[in-house]
């Protein structure tokens, strides 16, 4: 079940509009100037922008794989352990980052997650 970091860089590189930008020892994700995710590739982890309730259902769902990363207004940052979570749910959290950040005009021109095929996961 574990995502291989190429995995997560190939939903990266599916979003539109998204730059990076190195920091140390990660780098973050932005689109059109909102950061919405960061890798860390040490760990194997990935910190997502998520909304509050759904950052803790994530945790209280599965300790193993998510935890709390930080909490800023009504959004919840998650940390994602990369080994415990297969491509299509990590594509769906990405996305939902993302969807999260973006100006209305992107998501309505890119409402579906992206369709990756990966054969992993």
């Amino acid at each position: 079940m574990a995502v291989d970091s190429t995995v997560f860089l190939r939903i990266i590189d599916a979003l539109p509009e998204v730059t990076q930008t190195q920091g140390g020892d990660y780098t973050s994700y932005r689109v059109r100037g909102k950061r919405f995710g960061c890798y860390w590739p040490r760990t194997r982890t990935v910190g997502l922008k998520q909304l509050l309730h759904e950052q803790k259902a994530l945790v209280a769902e599965r300790p193993d794989v998510f935890e709390v990363q930080f909490t800023s207004g009504a959004f919840g940052w998650v940390v994602v352990y990369l080994a415990g979570i297969d491509a299509d749910e990590l594509t769906e959290l990405v996305y939902e980052a993302w969807r999260l950040s973006a100006p209305e005009d992107l998501i309505d021109a890119h409402p579906e997650p992206p369709t990756l095929a990966t054969g992993d996961g």
